[in-house]
């Protein structure tokens, strides 16, 4: 720094850029040198191809401080109103825990994490999302339930799809009564639609009588989103017995007062478990939920986690039946979910942990009670509800009164839901006292009329749930719910689960194609601002001007780095965004009289989830070869082209690509597919290695989606939440999703998600990034990943060689090294490798993809030269281990990586049966000795886990 440095210098804009990237100047110059460049700038002028290289860079704000930056945003916030809202209709007022909100969701060890594919360093958080099965099976009455849904509307969908595949019945017609949430309807009629499926909405019973039988499922809304709470259990045998499936969309907390579907025979319940202690978040993100008969379980969606041993038999969790998933069986797959909800969905098992059943019934008892009590008090007053039966929920009858009822709430800072001209609906929650039911009373009152007491009415009113509908079963009898109901206890249990996993404040994280980088706190402190997270995603426009803005700001942004002309942020997933591209390409051909383009040309390397996206768009996958290089066989895309040039739809690619390379006829693969009246879907899941340097919709792509989980720093909080906006070219633009519920007009492709605008709520951790990276920044976070792959490749060339590179040697921003030549070497396999980097403290690279048996690395920008240096050790040594076992001096069968990762536990026990010392398991670097992670289950047996499908808590004993 100069001896009087300027003001401007002083203020150093440019502060956070420091903070996020790892490497300092001399760090850097030290790498380059390692890979052979001088600069950052020749390095990425060696690897991006000219052709598509940007001329100009980015016009975005410059960088802000995380001080003006926060105080920039907290302006913005402010500009949103928190009312209080009855508006219901599947997002309701709670309270989170104090212990939760600060351990869990403000909690890098929770919020960092990965999904948790490697079972060994998951454990605390699996036990969590047992929790959240064991929870959603006892409350539902079902025998099995998953991970967590990306919302309810979507589980819905899933639930749809689910039944059609699974039942009798031969049926394309699906059932809706008209009580189900608005935009779970509108949500199904998106999804059916390219399926060829038939969405019937009306009265239940009258749908029943009048489809003769011709349908393959039921949905039905319990309570419905008017308040009427039905005797569903009568309609089941009637729907049986025409080979269809009953599915039912249910409300969590009033569960643990009705009757749960599962006593009435239903086949899937799904629903939301928001109101277990997560906010409005003006629409998410929350955890949905699907629970089925068992007869549906290989078949149903989304991640499982089961109970499964050891190899020295003692309990461990893992994934189940992942042969269901994206990811193994492509365009086949169940569904292509990904990214899913973990971290709601462990805030809201948490939720049940605290509150234990008595809590949970409480609370639910003390809403229905003010409900009727809000109900006998507005019959004194004179209105009359539609609704004989209520759980929380109460539709009354206004008249021409409606709008004038409705503007003096308003004027009180009070929304009610505008249900018709002459209705008005009141949903209660956790957070609604004794004196809200007074106020909502003096919205209703007439002049000079007096106001029921609460007081009065508290021993009078009458429960609004008949007996024959009121939940006798016991439920969450399970210790972990009976147990940790002290704050100290809750907060140590918390603390327990964390430990045992291994997350980014531990270690860095190499996971090829996924982009673990840093997630600053100051880009999640204000996710939790209640102008951010009190925000009712149906609340009048004008009380979220906040978020309207942050959205038109984010998207011109996120327009500017790609190169697009339009954006939706709505898609509340990376596979939920492709599916949304896919969908406007469809509609956009059918604008053109081409409905008949169905053929959807995917590269064998491709993510899983873009076949499995193609199929739930209509779309016909075929596959086009790579060549021995990884790249596009352009003479096979062209043929693929020829042959089905009359019913080509698109190109689906990812770049640069899943081999970790840029590919340099890429600009020449898109004129080839435009070509033959195709579009260019190029995946953004690699967009870490594109902004500053290249953008997809100046090269050729039409379509893209991003991952803001990965590429804009919002955390994968083990296995979610993401946002996967949608981003397309000019006359794609009207095809973006619509959303009618919250006020988006569709222009030919609907709803794809619950809220109009997602997962909301995490959507200002992506702002806060961009604005404090300013456009330098973001493009120097942009080279310094690709500098950080080309490091790792270079200085481990020796020992794994990179199995892809570019015609100079260079990667993209993360390498795959090739470890297949070790299975006849040595019997050591790319898991055994896997699982021996637990014992060195790390995270393994993606396992066998692309490329089976091979290590897929990405570094990202956020790891300092020291934690790449430590893992690039750790492949060292563990390469020498290997040549320990190629000598002979270990047994194939017996060594440190076949027995990896080691417990303390096994260590420390009597016997010790291996040829190799403890010390060489434990400890195989000194380094370890002052800091050691310690993974708590030794190796997990997926096998038998699968053979013995355990998906709710297991008893103490185990």
């Amino acid at each position: 720094m100069p001896a009087h440095p300027s003001l401007t210098e002083l203020e150093n804009s440019s502060e956070f850029r420091q903070r996020h990237i790892g490497m300092d100047a001399a760090d850097e110059q030290g790498m380059l040198k390692a890979v052979g460049v001088a600069t950052r700038a020749e390095l990425i002028a060696g690897i991006v191809p000219r052709s598509i290289a940007r001329k100009q860079p980015m016009q975005l704000p410059a960088a802000a401080t995380e001080a003006a930056a926060l105080a920039e945003l907290k302006t913005l916030a402010s500009k949103n109103q928190v009312f209080t809202s009855y508006i219901g209709q599947g997002y309701y007022g709670c309270h989170t825990p104090g212990v939760i909100l600060r351990n869990i969701l403000e909690n890098p060890a929770w919020y960092t994490a990965y999904t948790p594919y490697q079972a060994e360093i998951s454990q605390g958080r699996m036990e969590a999302l047992v929790n959240f099965q064991t929870m959603v099976c006892d409350l539902t009455g079902m025998p099995i339930a998953n991970a967590s849904m990306l919302d309810e509307a979507t589980a819905a969908a899933e639930a749809m799809t689910l039944a059609h595949r699974s039942v009798k019945s031969k049926s394309s017609v699906l059932l809706v009564s008209s009580d189900c949430l608005p935009q779970t309807i509108e949500v199904l009629q998106t999804r059916a639609q390219p399926l060829g499926l038939e969405v019937r909405v009306g009265v239940l019973a009258e749908l029943l009588q009048s489809a003769s039988g011709d349908y393959f499922a039921v949905l039905a809304q319990y309570p419905g989103v008017s308040g009427m709470v039905e005797d569903l259990g009568v309609l089941v045998p009637q729907v049986h017995a025409q080979g269809a499936a009953f599915i039912v969309a249910a409300d969590l907390l009033a569960l643990t007062i009705l009757t749960p579907p599962g006593e009435w025979d239903a086949d899937i319940v799904v629903g939301s478990s928001q109101r277990f202690g997560m906010p409005l978040c003006n629409g998410g993100p929350h955890a949905a939920f699907l629970a089925c008969r068992d007869t549906f379980k290989r078949s149903m969606p989304g991640r499982l986690v089961g109970v499964s041993v050891d190899v020295h038999g003692n309990p461990a969790y893992r994934l189940a039946l992942q042969t269901r998933e994206q990811h193994i069986r492509r365009e086949k797959a169940t569904s292509n979910i990904c990214t899913a909800q973990v971290l709601p969905a462990v805030v809201a098992s948490m939720y049940a942990v605290y509150h234990g059943p008595e809590g949970l019934v409480r609370i639910a008892r003390r809403v229905a009670r003010l409900t009727a009590i809000l109900a006998q008090g507005l019959q004194r007053m004179g209105y009359a509800t539609s609704n004989a039966n209520a759980f929380d929920t109460l539709t009354v009858e206004t008249g021409n009164a409606t709008d004038s009822i409705a503007a003096r709430a308003r004027t009180a800072g009070v929304n009610l839901r505008l249900v018709s001209e002459t209705r008005l609906g009141i949903s209660l929650d956790e957070t609604t006292t004794r004196d809200d039911i007074a106020r909502l009373w003096s919205f209703f009152a007439k002049p000079g009329q007096a106001l029921p007491a609460v007081e009065a009415l508290e021993t009078s009113a009458q429960w609004l749930i008949p007996s024959n509908l009121r939940r006798t079963s016991a439920f969450l009898t399970h210790p972990v719910f009976n147990t940790h109901h002290s704050e100290t206890g809750m907060l140590r249990y918390i603390r327990m689960l964390s430990d045992k996993d291994l997350a980014l404040d531990r270690s860095m994280i190499p996971l090829g194609s996924c982009t673990m980088k840093l997630n600053a706190t100051s880009e999640m402190i204000p996710i939790t601002w209640p102008e951010f997270a009190n925000i009712h995603p149906f609340s009048p426009s004008g009380q979220r001007a906040g978020y309207a803005e942050l959205d038109t700001q984010l998207r011109a942004w996120l327009c500017e780095a790609t190169g697009y002309a339009g954006i939706s942020l709505q898609p509340n997933a990376g596979s939920q965004g492709e599916y949304a591209g896919l969908l406007a390409i469809r509609a956009y051909h059918a604008s053109q009289g081409q409905s008949h383009r169905t053929i959807c040309l995917i590269p064998a390397s491709a993510h899983g989830t873009n076949p499995a996206s193609a199929q739930m768009a209509g779309l016909q996958v075929v596959v086009t070869r790579c060549d021995d290089k990884g790249n596009v066989d352009m003479a096979d895309l062209q043929a693929k082209c020829e042959q089905h040039a009359a019913h080509l739809s698109c190109v689906m690619i990812t770049y640069p690509s899943t081999h970790g390379v840029f590919e340099t006829q890429v600009k020449e693969l898109c004129a080839l597919v435009h070509r033959f009246g195709g579009r260019v879907y190029v995946d953004g899941a690699n967009m870490n290695a594109l902004v500053g340097t290249a953008a997809p919709g100046e090269f050729g792509g039409d379509v893209s989606h991003l991952n803001l989980h990965k590429t804009f720093c919002i955390p994968h909080g083990g296995g979610g939440p993401g946002v996967g906006p949608v981003c397309v070219v000019e006359d794609l633009v009207p095809f973006l999703p619509g959303h009618v519920t919250g006020g988006i007009p569709s222009q030919g492709v609907g709803a794809v998600s619950a809220a109009p605008l997602g997962n909301a709520a995490v959507l200002p951790i992506s702002w806060m990034y961009i604005r404090m990276m300013g456009p330098d920044g973001l493009t120097h976070a942009t080279e310094s990943a690709v500098l950080a792959a080309n490091y790792i490749s270079a200085r481990l060339k020796d020992h794994y060689p990179t199995l892809y590179a570019s015609s100079n040697g260079h990667v993209a921003h993360e390498c795959i090294l090739d470890l297949r030549h070790f299975k006849d070497s040595s019997g050591i396999m790319a898991e055994d490798v896997a699982k021996r980097l637990m014992d060195y403290g790390f995270h393994a690279p993606t396992l066998s993809f692309p490329v089976p048996n091979t290590l897929m690395v990405e570094p990202t920008e956020s790891e300092t030269l020291a934690e790449i240096d430590r893992f690039i050790h750790a492949m060292v040594a563990i390469r020498a281990e290997i040549a320990r076992i190629e000598s002979g001096e270990w047994p194939r069968d017996d060594n440190p990586l076949k027995a990896a990762p080691h417990t303390a536990a096994s260590l420390m026990a009597a016997d010790w049966p291996h040829p190799y010392s403890r010390e060489t398991a434990a400890f195989p670097l000194a380094s370890l000795k002052r800091v050691k992670y310690w993974p708590c289950v030794a190796r997990v047996d997926n096998v038998y886990g699968d053979r013995n499908l355990f998906c709710t808590c297991p008893p103490l004993d185990e």
